[in-house]
């Protein structure tokens, strides 16, 4: 509570340690405990209102930034700390046109996530109606401006950012005298929200939103912002100039406003990147790792070439002083960095390990590589996968979930339509091919179509390990339950999730895992995955086998690691890199139209394919050798 109070009495502008920043921001390891320091903010405000016998009027936000909050109000009201009695709430924005029970509407989000488990009064609860008729429109945003002026105004405002910088649906244009009214979405605005419509054909185009200056009036703002994709935008938000361009930016001219990151989210921060831009630092060696590597980056120069004044005139004179000269520092990292680099992922056997990313012993390993989706090994890591079993260790790869959500109904259609054809008294395939021809937008899948959908999956899976020789008893397919929803919202890791984890990993006993390292958003499938293998290794950790076992964290197909987190660089000779684009192009269900396809419009293989290539050039432009590519991985220490 103290850490909030402080917040609420900062003033834009005035942080010393944090200069190039112009609104007041909290950076949290995780946003886990950043989401109950809110909720309880919130909380705090309900009680004093409650006491002073005055409404607490609460702007909200959707999307998956708020969720932990809304999460711990519920536990608040639930263990009887918390009543929601005296509490009016105004939602930022809503989908148009969108009927209130569709699953995808913002009034069906609040319901699932607070309104149904609090004791808040419906008729104090205003959200944006999607079914207003466009004729009506302009009185209707009139109103719900008058409605909130009725109130006495918004006494909080919780945000989320979009990747455009938007703020509600204020989409990049927006002006800040603007008021509640219809806008158009943005492209990329509707291409992020497509994974949750099953396509991007089904987002859509409109949407009902408070404006800037309905939002600017609110008394207290606090913006939540998760993940490295919203890295970029936050840094133009906090630290940029004030424009339309970045609707959020406006919020610089709010006296009251707090932006909580996570650590990725925060990565792009000048004090985070370069703190050395910012004030005197304390140089440990990752932050002299990180200071030299983007010297070189910036400047195009090797790290063997940089000069005393290349780092006197990029705020570097303090590391200089310690380590005495640019000569001996390059030396230092250059030899780090050429250290990272191993064609023998699993350890070369019979050689002085000392300075090498990985154990010469055992000489043959037990690998153990998860895989969150039924392709993100070979998408991820398929050139290690493949140099593991050439190089004889025994390599097990485990699928944690069946992936069934990501394939669309035409594939499953078709596949079960050929299926009948050679069993036409197959009563499974013709229920699929029945409710999959009359399925509407919204309706969940039944078990025989996820069924089927995961069917195609686990066999694409199949064909690309034994294109890699890989036999299939050593082929894992978990079908992790939490996972199993038929929808794209799961269920949080249980009990059962970790126990299968658990139990793969006493039976395998690995001198190696693999995990999709995706630390960055905290509601996705990979994230989910591996804090699901984090807690089986947190039970096993005192066993005795969990002694020799390194875990490695490998990136999906959007980002790879910063250069200054590698710990361990493979490079892949272009024969590997065609093998590895084969078994991509195994995962045919994933092809030419991906469901959940993001940003990047690309196919998988060949983001995979520039992605390591770029890495390798990366290396190539530090000093290093010009490799073919390189998939890299960062170590985690349990």
């Amino acid at each position: 509570m103290k850490l909030i109070q402080e917040i609420e009495h900062k003033q834009v502008g005035k942080f010393e340690d944090t200069k190039f920043e112009k609104i007041h921001s909290e950076i949290f390891t995780d946003s886990k405990n950043a989401s109950v320091l809110v909720a309880n903010e919130i909380a705090s405000l309900i009680k004093q209102r409650q006491e002073e016998g005055k409404h607490c009027v609460l702007g909200l936000a959707t999307g998956s930034s708020p969720i932990k909050v809304y999460e711990e109000l519920v536990n608040q009201h639930r263990s009887g700390e918390l009543s929601f009695c005296n509490v009016v709430t105004f939602n930022l924005d809503e989908y148009y046109p969108m009927e209130p029970e569709h699953q995808q509407s913002y009034h069906h989000f609040m319901c699932q996530h607070l309104f149904d488990h609090v004791d808040i009064n419906p008729e104090n609860i205003f959200i944006p109606d999607g079914t207003t008729p466009l004729e009506e429109m302009d009185q209707y945003c009139i109103d719900y401006e008058m409605k909130i002026k009725e109130f006495g105004g918004l006494d909080f405002q919780l945000l989320g950012i979009g990747r455009t910088g938007h703020i509600g649906f204020n989409e990049p244009g927006s002006h800040p005298n603007s008021g509640t009214r219809i806008i158009t979405l943005d492209h990329v605005t509707r291409t992020d929200a497509a994974s949750d419509f099953n396509g991007l054909e089904q987002v859509p185009k409109k949407a009902v939103t408070m404006g800037i200056s309905t939002i600017m009036k609110a008394r207290r703002i606090i913006l939540l912002a998760w993940g490295h994709k919203k890295a970029s935008v936050v840094q133009e938000t906090i630290e940029g100039e004030i424009t339309s361009n970045i609707p959020a930016s406006f919020l610089q001219n709010h006296r009251n406003t707090t932006i909580v990151l996570d650590s990725e989210a925060a990565s792009e921060l000048t004090r985070i990147k370069t703190p050395w831009l910012v004030d005197q630092c304390i140089w440990t060696e990752q932050l002299k790792f990180k200071a030299v590597t983007w010297l070189s980056q910036v400047l195009n120069k090797p790290v063997l070439k940089l000069t005393d004044k290349d780092y006197n005139d990029h705020g570097m004179s303090g590391l200089l002083a310690i380590e005495g000269s640019s000569y001996d520092l390059n030396i230092k990292i250059f030899n780090k960095l050429q250290h990272t680099i191993t064609g023998w992922p699993g350890g070369k056997p019979n050689a002085d390990d000392t300075n090498r990313p990985e154990r010469a012993q055992p000489a043959k390993k037990r690998v153990l590589i998860f895989s969150p989706h039924p392709d993100d090994d070979v998408i991820s890591m398929g050139g290690t996968f493949l140099r593991l079993i050439d190089q004889g260790h025994e390599v097990h790869v485990a699928y944690q979930t069946s992936g069934n959500i990501a394939v669309t109904d035409e594939e499953a259609l078709k596949f079960a339509e050929v299926a009948a054809g050679f069993q036409p008294e197959g009563k499974n395939f013709e229920e699929v091919i029945t409710f999959l021809k009359a399925k509407n937008q919204g309706d969940i899948d039944i078990p025989a179509v996820r069924s089927i959908k995961g069917l195609i999956r686990r066999m694409e899976s199949i064909g690309a390990t034994r294109y890699f020789e890989l036999p299939d008893e050593k082929v894992h397919f978990l079908d992790l339950p939490f996972y199993e929803t038929g929808t794209i919202k799961k269920n949080p890791i249980g009990e059962t999730d970790v126990k299968i984890i658990e139990d793969l990993i006493e039976t395998v006993r690995p001198h190696q895992i693999y995990a999709a390292g995706d630390l960055a958003d905290p509601h996705g499938t990979h994230k989910v995955c591996l804090d699901a293998i984090f807690a089986a290794i947190d039970r096993l950790k005192n066993k005795s086998y969990m002694n020799d076992c390194w875990v490695w964290l490998y990136r999906g197909a959007w980002q790879e690691w910063d250069v200054s987190e590698i710990e361990m660089a493979v490079p892949l000779s272009p024969l590997e890199v065609s093998k590895k684009i084969n078994a991509i192009l195994y995962h045919q269900s994933q092809k030419d139209r991906v469901m959940f396809q993001g940003e990047d419009s690309r196919e998988f293989w060949v983001r995979a394919q520039e992605r390591n290539r770029n890495t390798a050039i990366l290396y190539d432009a530090l000093g290093l050798a010009d490799y073919e590519a390189i998939e890299a991985f960062k170590r985690y220490h349990f």
